[in-house]
Protein backbone atom coordinates (compact mmCIF):
# COMPACT_ATOMS: atom_id res chain seq x y z
CA UNK A 1 0.00 0.00 0.00
CA UNK A 2 2.92 2.58 0.93
CA UNK A 3 4.38 1.60 -2.56
CA UNK A 4 1.32 2.65 -4.45
CA UNK A 5 1.01 5.91 -3.01
CA UNK A 6 4.73 6.75 -2.82
CA UNK A 7 4.07 6.20 -7.00
CA UNK A 8 0.72 7.96 -6.92
CA UNK A 9 2.63 11.39 -5.48
CA UNK A 10 5.45 10.81 -7.74
CA UNK A 11 3.42 10.91 -10.45
CA UNK A 12 1.42 13.95 -8.93
CA UNK A 13 4.76 15.60 -8.76
CA UNK A 14 5.80 14.85 -12.34
CA UNK A 15 2.54 15.80 -13.85
CA UNK A 16 2.87 19.17 -11.44
CA UNK A 17 6.55 19.90 -12.62
CA UNK A 18 5.19 19.21 -16.28
CA UNK A 19 2.22 22.17 -16.10
CA UNK A 20 4.72 24.75 -14.58
CA UNK A 21 7.45 23.64 -17.66
CA UNK A 22 4.94 23.89 -20.27
CA UNK A 23 4.68 28.17 -19.69
CA UNK A 24 8.29 28.50 -19.96
CA UNK A 25 8.64 26.06 -22.52
CA UNK A 26 5.59 27.76 -24.68
CA UNK A 27 7.70 30.56 -26.38
CA UNK A 28 10.82 27.58 -27.30
CA UNK A 29 8.01 25.46 -28.33
CA UNK A 30 7.19 28.53 -30.99
CA UNK A 31 10.25 28.59 -31.97
CA UNK A 32 10.06 24.92 -32.61
CA UNK A 33 7.25 25.32 -34.80
CA UNK A 34 9.32 27.98 -36.82
CA UNK A 35 11.96 26.02 -38.00
CA UNK A 36 9.34 23.19 -38.45
CA UNK A 37 8.05 26.12 -40.50
CA UNK A 38 10.74 26.34 -42.64
CA UNK A 39 11.38 22.31 -43.59
CA UNK A 40 7.82 21.85 -44.05
CA UNK A 41 6.70 25.36 -46.00
CA UNK A 42 9.42 24.64 -48.90
CA UNK A 43 8.10 20.93 -49.55
CA UNK A 44 4.13 21.94 -49.32
CA UNK A 45 5.05 24.69 -51.85
CA UNK A 46 7.07 22.84 -54.50
CA UNK A 47 4.20 21.54 -56.84
CA UNK A 48 2.87 25.47 -57.03
CA UNK A 49 5.92 27.22 -57.88
CA UNK A 50 6.06 24.93 -60.63
CA UNK A 51 3.39 27.17 -62.50
CA UNK A 52 0.37 29.41 -61.55
CA UNK A 53 -1.62 26.45 -59.53
CA UNK A 54 -4.67 26.43 -61.88
CA UNK A 55 -5.34 23.62 -63.85
CA UNK A 56 -3.39 20.24 -64.41
CA UNK A 57 -0.29 20.31 -62.22
CA UNK A 58 1.37 17.90 -65.17
CA UNK A 59 0.88 20.23 -67.58
CA UNK A 60 1.36 23.32 -65.72
CA UNK A 61 4.56 21.75 -64.19
CA UNK A 62 5.58 20.49 -67.77
CA UNK A 63 4.76 24.04 -69.46
CA UNK A 64 6.69 26.08 -67.11
CA UNK A 65 10.36 26.74 -67.59
CA UNK A 66 12.65 27.64 -63.86
CA UNK A 67 13.50 30.84 -63.87
CA UNK A 68 17.46 32.03 -64.67
CA UNK A 69 19.84 32.64 -61.67
CA UNK A 70 19.87 35.72 -62.62
CA UNK A 71 16.48 36.74 -62.94
CA UNK A 72 14.19 38.83 -60.66
CA UNK A 73 12.78 35.62 -59.10
CA UNK A 74 15.86 34.05 -58.38
CA UNK A 75 16.90 37.28 -56.87
CA UNK A 76 13.65 38.41 -54.66
CA UNK A 77 13.67 35.00 -53.34
CA UNK A 78 17.30 34.78 -51.93
CA UNK A 79 17.39 38.35 -50.54
CA UNK A 80 14.16 37.85 -49.11
CA UNK A 81 15.07 35.14 -47.46
CA UNK A 82 18.13 36.59 -45.94
CA UNK A 83 15.86 39.99 -45.01
CA UNK A 84 13.17 37.67 -43.01
CA UNK A 85 15.63 35.76 -41.69
CA UNK A 86 16.82 38.72 -39.76
CA UNK A 87 13.14 39.94 -38.71
CA UNK A 88 13.04 36.17 -37.07
CA UNK A 89 15.91 36.78 -35.18
CA UNK A 90 15.18 40.12 -34.08
CA UNK A 91 11.56 38.84 -32.82
CA UNK A 92 12.92 35.74 -30.86
CA UNK A 93 15.54 38.29 -29.34
CA UNK A 94 12.70 40.80 -27.90
CA UNK A 95 10.39 37.76 -26.92
CA UNK A 96 13.51 37.35 -23.60
CA UNK A 97 13.57 40.67 -23.08
CA UNK A 98 10.07 42.12 -22.56
CA UNK A 99 7.44 41.33 -20.50
CA UNK A 100 4.96 43.87 -23.10
CA UNK A 101 2.44 40.93 -24.05
CA UNK A 102 1.10 43.06 -27.20
CA UNK A 103 5.05 43.45 -28.34
CA UNK A 104 5.52 39.72 -27.59
CA UNK A 105 2.57 38.14 -29.44
CA UNK A 106 3.41 40.82 -32.77
CA UNK A 107 6.68 39.41 -32.10
CA UNK A 108 5.48 35.98 -32.07
CA UNK A 109 3.05 36.35 -35.24
CA UNK A 110 6.41 37.94 -37.24
CA UNK A 111 8.19 35.49 -36.78
CA UNK A 112 5.61 32.73 -37.37
CA UNK A 113 4.67 34.43 -40.71
CA UNK A 114 8.44 35.31 -42.38
CA UNK A 115 9.64 31.70 -41.15
CA UNK A 116 7.22 30.54 -42.99
CA UNK A 117 7.79 32.74 -45.95
CA UNK A 118 11.14 32.27 -45.84
CA UNK A 119 10.87 28.20 -46.50
CA UNK A 120 8.95 28.82 -49.17
CA UNK A 121 11.06 30.99 -51.18
CA UNK A 122 14.04 28.56 -50.16
CA UNK A 123 11.89 25.86 -51.56
CA UNK A 124 11.36 27.41 -54.74
CA UNK A 125 15.62 27.61 -55.06
CA UNK A 126 15.53 24.48 -54.26
CA UNK A 127 12.92 23.49 -56.94
CA UNK A 128 14.96 25.50 -59.46
CA UNK A 129 17.99 23.93 -58.70
CA UNK A 130 19.92 27.18 -57.97
CA UNK A 131 21.66 28.07 -55.08
CA UNK A 132 20.83 30.12 -51.94
CA UNK A 133 23.67 32.34 -52.83
CA UNK A 134 25.09 33.72 -56.02
CA UNK A 135 28.36 34.20 -56.18
CA UNK A 136 29.36 37.78 -57.77
CA UNK A 137 25.88 39.25 -57.01
CA UNK A 138 25.42 41.89 -54.96
CA UNK A 139 21.90 42.43 -53.09
CA UNK A 140 19.42 44.14 -55.10
CA UNK A 141 20.96 43.75 -58.66
CA UNK A 142 17.79 42.14 -59.67
CA UNK A 143 15.80 45.20 -58.56
CA UNK A 144 18.46 47.80 -60.58
CA UNK A 145 18.47 44.98 -63.59
CA UNK A 146 14.87 45.62 -63.77
CA UNK A 147 15.04 49.35 -63.81
CA UNK A 148 17.70 49.04 -66.68
CA UNK A 149 15.57 47.27 -68.65
CA UNK A 150 12.39 50.27 -68.55
CA UNK A 151 10.62 49.51 -65.34
CA UNK A 152 9.91 52.70 -62.90
CA UNK A 153 11.48 51.55 -59.75
CA UNK A 154 11.22 54.97 -58.72
CA UNK A 155 10.60 55.97 -55.10
CA UNK A 156 11.97 52.53 -53.83
CA UNK A 157 14.99 53.05 -51.17
CA UNK A 158 18.38 51.69 -53.03
CA UNK A 159 16.49 50.21 -55.80
CA UNK A 160 18.96 52.42 -58.01
CA UNK A 161 21.81 51.31 -56.08
CA UNK A 162 22.50 53.97 -53.88
CA UNK A 163 22.47 51.70 -50.75
CA UNK A 164 25.89 50.73 -49.49
CA UNK A 165 25.68 47.94 -47.17
CA UNK A 166 27.23 48.65 -43.81
CA UNK A 167 27.55 47.37 -40.24
CA UNK A 168 25.69 44.02 -41.48
CA UNK A 169 23.04 45.69 -42.97
CA UNK A 170 22.63 44.18 -46.59
CA UNK A 171 19.70 45.79 -47.67
CA UNK A 172 17.22 48.88 -47.21
CA UNK A 173 15.34 48.27 -43.72
CA UNK A 174 17.82 45.98 -42.47
CA UNK A 175 19.08 46.49 -38.75
CA UNK A 176 23.09 46.92 -38.52
CA UNK A 177 25.10 44.70 -36.16
CA UNK A 178 25.64 47.79 -33.83
CA UNK A 179 21.29 48.12 -33.48
CA UNK A 180 20.99 44.60 -32.79
CA UNK A 181 23.59 44.89 -30.30
CA UNK A 182 21.70 47.34 -28.66
CA UNK A 183 18.28 45.31 -28.85
CA UNK A 184 20.29 42.55 -26.90
CA UNK A 185 21.73 44.79 -24.42
CA UNK A 186 17.87 46.83 -23.72
CA UNK A 187 15.18 45.48 -21.77
CA UNK A 188 11.81 45.77 -20.58
CA UNK A 189 9.93 48.85 -22.28
CA UNK A 190 12.98 50.07 -23.93
CA UNK A 191 13.56 46.70 -25.63
CA UNK A 192 10.02 46.67 -26.52
CA UNK A 193 9.93 50.46 -28.19
CA UNK A 194 13.03 49.51 -29.99
CA UNK A 195 12.24 46.17 -31.27
CA UNK A 196 9.24 48.21 -33.03
CA UNK A 197 10.83 51.11 -34.38
CA UNK A 198 13.17 48.75 -36.01
CA UNK A 199 10.63 46.50 -37.21
CA UNK A 200 9.24 49.46 -39.16
CA UNK A 201 12.31 50.34 -40.47
CA UNK A 202 12.69 46.59 -41.58
CA UNK A 203 9.19 46.40 -43.18
CA UNK A 204 9.68 49.20 -45.31
CA UNK A 205 12.63 48.22 -46.95
CA UNK A 206 10.85 44.63 -47.40
CA UNK A 207 7.65 46.15 -48.47
CA UNK A 208 9.42 47.95 -51.23
CA UNK A 209 11.55 44.71 -51.99
CA UNK A 210 8.20 42.93 -52.20
CA UNK A 211 6.85 45.68 -54.69
CA UNK A 212 9.30 45.42 -57.27
CA UNK A 213 8.88 41.33 -57.22
CA UNK A 214 5.15 42.20 -57.68
CA UNK A 215 6.07 44.50 -60.67
CA UNK A 216 9.45 42.48 -62.10
CA UNK A 217 9.04 38.41 -61.16
CA UNK A 218 7.48 36.09 -63.55
CA UNK A 219 6.32 32.94 -61.38
CA UNK A 220 2.48 33.98 -60.59
CA UNK A 221 2.95 32.03 -57.24
CA UNK A 222 5.90 33.91 -56.38
CA UNK A 223 4.55 37.21 -57.66
CA UNK A 224 1.05 36.46 -55.38
CA UNK A 225 3.08 35.84 -52.46
CA UNK A 226 5.06 39.14 -52.67
CA UNK A 227 1.07 41.42 -53.21
CA UNK A 228 0.35 39.28 -50.03
CA UNK A 229 4.08 40.79 -48.09
CA UNK A 230 2.68 43.81 -49.13
CA UNK A 231 -0.66 44.04 -47.69
CA UNK A 232 0.35 42.00 -44.49
CA UNK A 233 3.50 44.43 -43.47
CA UNK A 234 1.51 47.15 -44.54
CA UNK A 235 -1.63 46.05 -42.06
CA UNK A 236 1.43 45.63 -39.28
CA UNK A 237 3.13 49.04 -39.68
CA UNK A 238 -0.23 50.83 -38.96
CA UNK A 239 -0.59 48.54 -36.19
CA UNK A 240 3.41 49.46 -34.86
CA UNK A 241 2.76 52.99 -35.30
CA UNK A 242 -0.31 52.70 -33.11
CA UNK A 243 1.44 50.81 -30.48
CA UNK A 244 4.43 53.37 -30.10
CA UNK A 245 2.35 56.16 -29.87
CA UNK A 246 0.64 54.38 -27.08
CA UNK A 247 3.76 53.47 -25.73
CA UNK A 248 5.00 57.71 -26.11
CA UNK A 249 7.54 56.69 -28.99
CA UNK A 250 7.29 57.33 -32.63
CA UNK A 251 9.20 55.15 -35.43
CA UNK A 252 12.74 56.63 -36.09
CA UNK A 253 13.16 59.38 -38.82
CA UNK A 254 13.88 57.62 -42.12
CA UNK A 255 17.17 56.91 -42.86
CA UNK A 256 19.49 58.76 -45.79
CA UNK A 257 20.67 55.68 -47.48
Amino acid sequence: MTEVTEVTEEAAEEKAEQAAGGVRRLWWAAGSAVVLALLFAGAATVASARGDGDGDGQHAASAVQAPASGSADAGFARDMAVHHQQAVEMSFLVRDRTDDEDVRRLAYDIANTQANQRGMLLGWLDLWELPKAAAGQEPMAWMAAGQHAGHDMAGMPGMDGGYEAHDGSLMPGMATRTELGQLRGASGRKAGILYLQLMTDHHKGGIDMARGCADLCTVKVEKRLARGMVEGQESELQAMAGMLATRGAAPRPEKVS
